[in-house]
């Protein structure tokens, strides 16, 4: 009942006289078996370097898709200025999205150009 009483905040079984003999150096000498598991270690690094890798295939994609929309609103210019300038522009908002700002930036101000050529210039020429 004294042993549940104590406080063991104190008790270090290094220094433990209930353990057993001690060795020249002052330890107890433990008779116990222990052992370590082995696990793979843990690299925390993968995580940045496929945030690298989404943002490479993003980029890609979105050049993908701003070539697209630069290739309608230039298209536009000359045949249904409204239907292509308007899904030349929505796609060059998906570009900039996707990362190729330049090319998404361009498709949105030539399909602009595009429909209002179209809708106010040459209707009366």
């Amino acid at each position: 009942m004294a042993d549940q009483d104590r406080d063991y905040e104190d008790y270090d079984l290094r220094h433990s006289e209930q353990i057993g003999g001690k060795d020249q150096y002052g330890t107890a000498d433990f008779t116990e078996e222990t052992s370590a598991e082995l696990a793979a270690p843990i690299s925390y690094d993968r995580r940045i370097s496929r945030t690298g890798e989404r943002e490479r295939e993003s980029v890609t994609a979105g050049k993908g898709v701003g070539i697209a929309a630069l290739a309608l609103s230039i298209l536009s210019l000359f045949v249904l200025p409204i239907l292509f300038g308007a899904t030349g522009i929505v796609l060059g908002f998906v570009a900039r999205r996707r990362g190729a700002t330049a090319l998404g930036s361009w498709a949105i101000g030539i399909g602009v150009v595009s429909i209002i050529v179209g809708m106010f210039i040459l209707p009366f020429f």
